[in-house]
């Protein structure tokens, strides 16, 4: 066999081991990024629902201050 066609085999062969190799390494770095972000967004929407629960609370809180000065009167 001539030696160009092995040297061009050889080449081929790495170029498609060095492909995969870097797709698959792309794949879980990106896998692990969004993992890290989903962990983020999951404090992030805990923090709004507690946050919201305490509105709640406050809103509740100004109307029995607002009550008992009416009834101070």
């Amino acid at each position: 066999m001539d030696p160009t066609i092995i040297v061009a085999l050889i080449s081929f062969v790495g170029t498609l081991v060095g492909t995969f190799a870097g797709v698959i390494t792309g794949s879980k770095l990106t896998e692990y990024r969004i993992k890290q972000l989903e962990q983020k967004v999951a404090k992030h929407n805990e923090v709004v629902e507690r946050t919201f629960i305490l509105e709640g609370q406050v809103r509740e809180l100004q109307h029995d201050v607002r009550d008992m000065k009416k009834n101070s009167n």
